[in-house]
């Protein structure tokens, strides 16, 4: 895969997961009916659902900053692995926070190489992926 390619594909994933996080703060953050319903399922207050939904604001624009984004990354995989364990707690289905974890941590191997490269112990590049 070209350079310009993985750019692409990292930064159209990029926004695909800022809109979906984007969205669900919005909704956490103005108190809507539905949101308010579903945290008071979890046991959540509406004041406790402003700010889960100030820190999903705060990871994913650190995840969208490319020099901060492997700071976001991680603010990500944290509030999403507590999205997981929170699903289970309370024998709801956990699809959804489980593929957007997925969706982000491709996202960063693609856009962040360093990443990969920890994570893979090789640096992922076109002759890698080839070969």
């Amino acid at each position: 895969m070209s350079t310009k390619t993985r750019n692409i594909i990292g930064w159209v994933l990029t926004a695909v997961l800022a809109f979906v996080f984007f969205g669900s703060a919005s909704m956490k953050i103005m108190g809507g009916a539905g949101a308010a319903k579903g945290a008071a399922g979890f046991g959540l207050t509406p004041e406790i659902l402003r700010m889960i939904g100030v820190v999903e604001i705060l990871s994913i624009v650190l995840f969208i900053i490319p020099r901060t984004g492997l700071l976001g990354t991680l603010l990500l995989a944290a509030y999403l692995g507590g999205a997981v364990a929170t699903h289970l707690e309370h024998g709801q289905p956990v699809f959804a926070p489980v593929i957007l974890q997925c969706i982000v941590w491709i996202t960063a191997t693609i856009r962040f190489p360093e990443l990969s490269q920890r994570l893979l112990g090789k640096a992922v590049t076109l002759q890698n992926t080839l070969t």
